[in-house]
């Protein structure tokens, strides 16, 4: 019996020049999200996300406090609260990477999932924070405390894993134990040093856990800072580590996607790697 589900990725270029406020950013930003979320909407797209940090520009390659101002309170702040709006008036469940604000002086990369419903289902915090030049994110990120979630929303079970994470497989495969069947990964990946990973690693943890992956990019390059292009391709891989729709280099895109979460039953009835696995002789892992 089949399980079929429409995803939804938006990529999408910084919207404003760097120098405009936080709120500016926001704004622009949000306003030109909600209108390929009402695209989506109208394509039938069941579960949708957008990229990292998405109210905003990838601000890391500066270590100017101004972005604190980017911050907001999960779920009470407005970006939050607006999606669940919209996830209730579309019946879609929406995942919304955000600068998160716990406290005055604490804030968190963060994705909020929303329920088709408009609930709240709760959040995943970045784990892997890097730190090298044009990437300072330990000085705006504190790294994640929540584990690996996995929200059981009306479409299927959604992990979420955040752009540098997708380095480590082990998280990757803490979201398969967990119970997903679909993992997104919004990110802000520029070409250069990783971008031959980029298809690689991703349908990788797809086929070892044996779910749907969802992998979203940005676009553009941003002044000042110039680290490089956003790349973009923005993609949906399967179980079997084929990636069946992919988007552009250089556009805002709403990509979609139709899968079936069938497959993953299947998979994982074919490649037992759940039943084989041998984490009694994993130690090392955690002891180097």
């Amino acid at each position: 019996m089949a399980r079929p589900v429409k995803i939804g990725l938006i990529q999408m270029a910084s919207k404003l020049p760097t120098s405009a406020s936080c709120e500016e950013h926001r704004k622009a930003m949000t306003e030109a999200h909600v209108t390929y979320i009402e695209e989506a909407a109208r394509k039938g797209v069941n579960i949708l996300c957008m990229q990292e940090i998405f109210t905003g520009p990838y601000f890391c390659p500066s270590q100017e406090t101004k972005w604190y101002g980017l911050t907001e309170k999960i779920p009470e702040g407005p970006t939050t609260q607006l999606m669940m709006e919209l996830a209730k008036k579309h019946k879609m469940v929406i995942v919304v990477p955000i600068y998160e604000e716990h406290m005055t002086g604490v804030y968190y990369n963060t994705a909020a999932v929303i329920d088709a419903d408009g609930k709240y289902l709760g959040k995943y915090r970045k784990n892997h924070i890097p730190q090298v030049k044009g990437f300072w994110e330990k000085f705006f990120f504190k790294p994640g405390n929540l584990g690996y979630p996995v929200f059981n929303t009306a479409f299927g079970k959604v992990g979420v894993y955040i752009c540098y994470d997708r380095h480590f497989p082990d998280g990757a495969r803490c979201l398969g134990l967990n119970g997903a069947e679909i993992v997104f990964n919004p990110s802000a990946t520029v070409a250069g040093l990783s971008e031959y990973l980029w298809e690689i690693e991703q349908p990788a943890h797809a086929v070892a856990n044996g779910y749907f992956i969802a992998a979203i990019n940005r676009i553009g390059r941003e002044e000042p800072w110039n680290i490089g292009d956003f790349y973009g391709q923005s993609y949906v891989a399967s179980p079997r580590g084929k990636i069946l729709k992919k988007a552009s280099r250089d556009k805002d895109e709403l990509l979609i996607a139709d899968i079936d979460l069938d497959e993953v039953k299947e998979i994982r009835d074919l490649w037992q790697f759940y039943r084989d696995r041998r984490p009694e002789t994993y130690g090392a892992i955690t002891e180097i």
